[in-house]
This record gives structure tokens, C-alpha cells and sequence, in this order.
């Protein structure tokens, strides 16, 4: 009996042995499935059909809008907190000019305050006369130090008041310029256009939901169409692909894209946040400059 007890165990621990050997199997040719089917760029197809959206855009974007006003009319907000990224030029300016006109307490968050001072003095020499003093102030906010991206949080969380609308509008295209990286280690263009905006967003949660319904307004490009975002290597430093300005600015505003979508989704409905992703067409501004 006991003989047969023994053989049996030594059975049933060959049976498992078996099992899991088999598992490893399975798991081995299930990694190598996943490798094989891993996309390390865009399909000539998927390249193909992004270029014919940005060409169409570029070709009928006037027709397309050519029955809207411009500049279109706002109504009043007054009881709106806005806070604009890169305000100090291009679309950012316009954008933090019209609001206040329109009534927002605005916030311009900007790499240089000399500029955005001497911005908010012409300003209101502009508007005098027409209305209320413009309700805009101006705080520093460089997208290249995500410690910039703290601090500017920290300080504005500090205040405990709402925030209705956080606009990411900043960002940069360094075309034909080399590589080039933050002190934080990360590509520039994906850390400008995608990570510190990302951090900024999540960071002002709090004063976000104070000012529900509320929004996080992410000023995107036509050009993420022919993006290519591998997780695994941002920074494009691995030797997959080879690096070129276009590649660092297309694939950091489809991360830009992918995470807007994933961050709306993620938040809760009892939030009172919206999380929106803009293409402004083709638009001249000295965004190549930052």
C-alpha cells in the first residue's frame, strides 16, 4: 500500500511538472506573438491617409470656416477663471486677450512675466475707456522644468479658489534643430508639448473640481496624424527610429492626444471635469520659437 501511495505522488508531481512546463511554453510563445505583432512605426497605409488629412486640412481649412466670424463673439464671462499657457504669442495670446475682454479673471502662465507685463500694459491702454479694467495677472510657468510645472501648482493650489478652464496651449516645433533634452532627461518636445502640460493638468485637480464644471483644453495639431508614440522608448534614443524634429513633435502631440482621452475617461463623472483636445488647423504663429 505504501508502494503505491509513493508511485502515485511521484505521478501526480510529474503531472504538475508537466503543467508547468507546459504554462511556460504557452507563456514564452505568447511574448513572442506580442513582439512579433508590436508595431515599431506607422504602416505606409496609416502614414499615408495622415498626410492626406493634414493636406486636406491645409487646402479647404479657409473654405471649410470661411462662414465664421472672426474674431467670434463671446459672451459675457465674468465669473470664469481661465488659466492660458504660452499667452505671451500666437493663438495664446489671442485666446487670453478675448477672454478678458470678455469678462474671465485670467492667468497668463508664461516662461517670461517681462513679456506678458508689457502685454497686459498695452492691453488695457487698448480697452480703456470701453469697459472695466482687464482682470488679468501673470505667473511664471516653464514647461522645460517640471519643477517649474510644481511650483507654479503649488502656488496656485495654495489659494483654495476655483479653476473653470486650464488651456494647454504652450508648445514647440524645432524644425531641423538636433536632439535636445530638459534637465529632466526627457526629449524637449515631448516634455513641452506632452508632459509638463500632462503634469500640470493632473496637479490642478483640486482647484478644478472647486470650479466644476470645468475644463482642461488641450491645444493639439493636425500633424498628430502621422505620430507614433512608442511607450517604451519617448525620448526616440534606442536606434528603432531614427530621430528627426518632425518625428519628436508629431508623436509628443499624439501622446498628447492619447492621454487627453485617457485622462477623460478616467475621471469621475461627479468630478465635473471635461478633458477636450484641439486642432486649430493650420495657423501662422512663432510656435517654432516658443
Amino acid at each position: 500500500m505504501a508502494s503505491q501511495s509513493s508511485s502515485s505522488e511521484k505521478g501526480k508531481g510529474k503531472e504538475k511538472e508537466k503543467e508547468k512546463e507546459e504554462e511556460e511554453e504557452n507563456e514564452k510563445s505568447v511574448e513572442g506573438v506580442k513582439e512579433k505583432v508590436k508595431k515599431k512605426g506607422l504602416g505606409w497605409m496609416e502614414w499615408l491617409r495622415g498626410w492626406m488629412y493634414i493636406i486636406y486640412e491645409m487646402l479647404f481649412q479657409r473654405i471649410s470656416a470661411s462662414h465664421l466670424q472672426n474674431p467670434m463673439p463671446l459672451p459675457p464671462i465674468n465669473d470664469l477663471t481661465c488659466i492660458v499657457t504660452g499667452s505671451t504669442s500666437g493663438i495664446g495670446k489671442e485666446i487670453a486677450r478675448q477672454l478678458a475682454e470678455s469678462g474671465a479673471h485670467i492667468i497668463m502662465a508664461v516662461r517670461n512675466p517681462k513679456a506678458a507685463n508689457d502685454l497686459i500694459k498695452k492691453w488695457q491702454e487698448e480697452w480703456s475707456g470701453r469697459g472695466l479694467p482687464l482682470n488679468i495677472e501673470v505667473m511664471e510657468l516653464d514647461l522645460l522644468s517640471l519643477d517649474s510645472v510644481v511650483r507654479f501648482a503649488e502656488a496656485w493650489n495654495a489659494r483654495t479658489g476655483p479653476l473653470h478652464v486650464l488651456i494647454n496651449n504652450a508648445g514647440i516645433f524645432s524644425i531641423g534643430e538636433p536632439q535636445k533634452f530638459s534637465k529632466d532627461g526627457n526629449e524637449e518636445h515631448m516634455q513641452v508639448n506632452h508632459l509638463a502640460p500632462a503634469l500640470l493638468s493632473i496637479l490642478l485637480l483640486p482647484s478644478l473640481v472647486r470650479g466644476s464644471p470645468s475644463r482642461i483644453i488641450n491645444v493639439n495639431s493636425v500633424m498628430h496624424y502621422v505620430g507614433f508614440v512608442d511607450t517604451e522608448d519617448m525620448n526616440v534614443v534606442s536606434g528603432k527610429r531614427k530621430y528627426t524634429s518632425l518625428v519628436g513633435y508629431t508623436s509628443s502631440k499624439l501622446a498628447q492626444v492619447m492621454f487627453s482621452s485617457v485622462l477623460h475617461k478616467r475621471l469621475p463623472a461627479e468630478a465635473g471635469i471635461s478633458v477636450v483636445c484641439v486642432s486649430p488647423g493650420i495657423v501662422q504663429t512663432n510656435v517654432v520659437s516658443f
